[in-house]
């Protein structure tokens, strides 16, 4: 018996009616409450305007040299140096000068770091301090003005061109190195490249190494002096970083409070806030 199709759709409305099954989708949950914050407190205000006092910029005033600094530009003229200092201490500064003697002499130099961006900045950097005709940069994607005199690039790169050197039975061009975060010569995935490159430069090239958080500073160099044979001299810089961090949490309605109190310690006002952000999202049920 053939089917009646005008009475198809119906059946399946009746039977999806019928089957007594109840939406998934329950009804919508009101929204949550809005989240209200409560003003600064007098001594809450006093606490974020201490974090902020004095955050800007210094007034000019002439440059002076720290000791460490020059020290490193004297040994630099006959030895290979290791410089640890905290970051915002001067290393650029000391790599800056040895570089700027260098173009000077009608020599060459290698600039190398770790990552791209900080070669870019780098790169910006020299360029506008030594002219762009004599700064050139070198990683795995950029490669501008590669016979300039100071060359700026990636530790891989410079790496690479080590080994191809030693293949072809050449010499690198370059005459002084600056191998910068050579902290990462420790590093479990990466530390091989700052291995190499160390080995395979010819002890004719010097090397500063900068660093602000190598660990075992004169071992490092012991090691460096035996498989380059050379003197290292080591630079260290003890002390706090000169430009201070101060570390604060900032609330939705954006109000600062300073991670630490006046003793030092952790500041527990900051604690309401993950009790309120526990509260605002209900557990889901399972």
């Amino acid at each position: 018996m053939p089917r009646n199709r005008n009475n198809k759709g119906q059946g399946r409305q009746r039977s999806r009616r019928d089957n007594g099954r109840k939406d998934k989708r329950g009804p919508s949950r009101e929204s949550s409450p809005a989240y209200s914050e409560a003003s600064h407190t007098p001594q809450q205000e006093n606490a974020a305007r201490g974090l902020l006092h004095g955050i800007g910029v210094p007034a000019p005033k002439p440059f002076l040299p720290d000791d460490f600094q020059l020290e490193a530009l004297e040994a630099i003229e006959h030895e290979d140096v290791l410089v640890t200092a905290p970051t915002g201490s001067g290393k650029t500064w000391i790599a800056s000068e040895e570089i700027r003697r260098l173009l000077e002499q009608k020599k060459r130099a290698w600039y190398t770091t770790p990552l791209k961006a900080l070669t870019n900045s780098k790169y910006i950097e020299f360029s506008q301090r030594f002219g762009a005709e004599n700064v050139g940069i070198l990683t795995g994607d950029r490669k501008e003005n590669t016979d300039a005199p100071l060359i700026v690039g990636t530790t891989e790169i410079y790496r690479n061109q080590l080994f191809d050197a030693l293949r072809n039975g050449e010499q690198v061009g370059t005459d002084f190195v600056i191998i910068d975060e050579a902290h990462y010569l420790a590093d479990e995935d990466r530390g091989h490249v700052w291995e190499e490159a160390i080995i395979l430069t010819p002890p004719r090239i010097r090397m500063l190494l900068l660093s602000a958080t190598v660990g075992r500073a004169e071992e490092f160099a012991r090691w460096i002096g035996e498989v380059r044979g050379t003197r290292v001299r080591v630079i260290n810089r003890a002390g706090s970083r000169p430009v201070e961090l101060r570390a604060a949490y900032l609330s939705s309605s954006l109000q600062l409070y300073p991670l630490l109190d006046d003793g030092g310690q952790y500041n527990a006002e900051i604690d309401q806030f993950s009790s309120r952000g526990r509260a605002s999202f209900p557990r889901r049920r399972r």
